[in-house]
């Protein structure tokens, strides 16, 4: 687990977004999820997103629901 304080969700979603070079932004229109979530979930202020909110992230990253949990 992160030591940040951050959850693994946050971290991994922040590292794909980083490695697609797209916004918060750009990944909630993305993502169809509004951008106060995706900031939520990055600052680890939301730590357990619903299983809608990280399919429809994962579905917008181009990776896998289990990349973003583990």
């Amino acid at each position: 687990m992160v030591s940040s304080g951050k959850s693994v969700i946050a971290s991994n979603i922040k590292k794909y977004r980083n490695k697609m070079g797209i916004s918060q932004d750009r990944l909630s229109k993305l993502a169809d999820v509004t951008y106060n979530t995706i900031i939520k979930i990055e600052s680890g202020a939301n730590k357990n997103p619903t299983v809608e909110t990280i399919s429809k992230i994962a579905k917008a990253l181009n990776v896998t629901v289990d990349s973003l949990l583990n």
